[in-house]
């Protein structure tokens, strides 16, 4: 999903992907510095952004306050077209790794020891342990504060968006922690559950089952020397929106995916609280945002003014199709039939046989965005919808979004003798020459989280081959979880286990980046492909 500063202005142009990731350029925009670009070309999202720009959900969150400016500057520049080599790579080399400069260093100092924990190498079991500590530190961070329930921190603090939390990677961890399947797990799940029903009955503003795109869940000082002093629940009782940053739109698929954990934990634990709170989100989604324009489905949500944002995004419909599928399923109401077979109708509109994978979404509910072309509707669509006339997208995507990240080059970020491979996020992320914070993106930088989603989804469609690609990658971000992101921080207390939202700084193609920094949703995913789940079916986390 996706996630920026969110104050109250409208989004450009959100059709791009929705995952929780971080909105770079908000954080530029208050730290003071800003995305720049060596080139651009026409049409393209380089330079100045028009008012049909491209921009993702985690951009749609920067679109506010005094993230604006930037926000609007900061998609990646464009030199064509191009494709990486397959997959997989070759092993990782070394096991030295990097700590992460604020926000995104030139180079991590080599010889820094990466967040594995010491002996515990690449193995799969202790690799796993590790992840799942990391998701209960995240969750843990400001036990002083956050005693009762509570979300977790998103990203390192390296990363300069403080204790922000994105619902989209809380519910990710949640779904996580339910796969790890462990006492433990489950109790840290259950936490973070509760957090999302009391985001939803304590917000400042608003009782119509709406979730913010972020919270604060600690205290900082903001750029601007202004103190946040709070934990997630604030004096008055309301949860703790996150309007340093402007995150306080509610975008469709950052309430699709806290709908999907609501309902795997009423699964688990047949508590009626999580069921309840997830049929609200689904009304939420259905009464403001059931679009009757010509491509259909669902819409993008509200601003942090509550403006209607008309864009659709092809993964928010995935989303929704395995949300409402879900639904119907625990609460046997066939309204939610309908409404995921509206939301199926627009992902089918968006499906390009001849080419083999979803275009990104609509501008305008009326024409098809196509380009850039995101990874996610290829991982997401095989996991909600289980669609052989789609199964191809895997192979696409294995194909044309294939990546390798070698030390050797002159914009890898990697410590010295370091090779990683996976997959970037979009097909504008291998031509991409953007700065973010004077730093130029490295075209192949493998984004982490989506290397876990096509693991994930290759283990779950078992054809000829893919449990060897499937565990191939899990390999390479075993080597990534233990090289990469040393030396980082979570609440100012040093974490390891944690899997880095990229190998080196990458550009999305949507307005924003991805950094050398250990990432919640990065984390989640390499769960779910580690043990071998889904968290988009009902019964697919056991």
């Amino acid at each position: 999903m996706t996630n920026d500063p969110h104050a109250g202005i409208d989004e450009l142009s959100a059709t791009g992907p929705a995952r929780a990731g971080l909105a770079q350029a908000g954080t530029s925009a208050l730290a003071g510095s800003t995305p720049t670009h060596r080139s651009s070309s026409a049409g393209s999202p380089g330079g100045p952004v028009p008012s049909a720009a491209v921009l993702g959900r985690r951009s749609f969150l920067a679109l506010s306050g005094a993230a604006v400016a930037v926000a609007v500057g900061a998609s990646g520049a464009l030199a064509g077209t191009g494709r990486a080599s397959a997959l997989p790579a070759g092993r990782a080399g070394s096991s030295s790794g990097g700590a992460v400069g604020h926000p995104g260093p030139a180079r991590p100092a080599p010889g820094r020891p990466g967040p594995g924990r010491p002996g515990h190498g690449h193995h799969p079991a202790a690799a796993q342990r590790a992840a799942v500590a990391f998701l209960q530190s995240a969750t843990d961070a400001y036990p002083t504060l956050n005693a009762g329930p509570r979300l977790a921190q998103s990203y390192a603090d390296e990363l300069g968006l403080f204790s922000t939390a994105f619902v989209y990677d809380t519910a990710l961890a949640v779904l996580a922690l339910l796969a790890d399947g462990r006492r433990s797990s489950l109790a840290t799940a259950k936490t973070l559950g509760d957090g999302l029903v009391y985001a939803q009955e304590h917000d400042p503003a608003f009782d119509d089952g709406r979730l913010r795109q972020g919270y604060n869940v600690g205290p900082y000082t903001f750029y601007d020397g202004s103190l946040q002093p709070y934990g997630f629940v604030l004096p008055d009782g309301n949860a703790n929106i996150g309007w340093q940053f402007g995150f306080l739109g509610t975008a469709v698929g950052d309430m699709a995916w806290p709908g999907l954990a609501l309902a795997q934990l009423y699964g688990v634990t047949r508590d009626r609280r999580y069921r309840d709170a997830a049929v609200r989100i689904g009304e939420w989604i259905t009464t403001n945002t059931w679009s009757t324009k010509p491509l259909g489905g669902f819409s993008f949500g509200v601003d942090g003014g509550n403006t209607p944002v008309p864009n659709g995004s092809t993964e928010h419909n995935i989303d929704c199709v395995a949300f409402f599928t879900m639904l119907k399923t625990v609460t046997g109401d066939k309204k939610w039939t309908k409404a995921a077979a509206h939301a199926r109708a627009f992902v089918d509109r968006m499906w390009s046989r001849r080419d083999g994978w979803f275009w990104t979404g609509t501008n305008d509910g009326v024409e098809i965005n196509r380009s850039p072309v995101p990874l996610d509707p290829a991982t997401w669509s095989w996991l909600a919808l289980r669609e052989r006339s789609y199964a191809g997208a895997l192979d696409w995507a294995g194909r044309a979004l294939a990546t390798t990240d070698d030390a050797a080059a002159d914009t890898s970020q990697l410590p010295d003798g370091e090779r990683v491979s996976g997959v970037t996020f979009s097909t504008a992320s291998l031509t991409s020459t953007a700065q973010y914070n004077g730093i130029t993106v490295h075209p192949q930088g493998v984004w982490l989280e989506g290397t876990g989603q096509l693991a994930t989804a290759l283990a779950d469609r078992h054809r000829r081959g893919d449990n060897y690609t499937s565990r191939a990658l899990l390999e390479q971000i075993r080597h990534a979880q233990h090289a990469l992101g040393g030396g980082q921080h979570l609440g100012g207390v040093e974490v390891s286990g944690g899997v880095v939202a990229a190998s080196s700084l990458l550009d999305t193609g949507f307005g924003f980046g991805y950094f050398q920094v250990q990432h919640v949703g990065a984390t989640s995913w390499f769960v779910f492909a580690s043990t071998a789940t889904n968290p988009m079916r009902w019964g697919g986390l056991r």
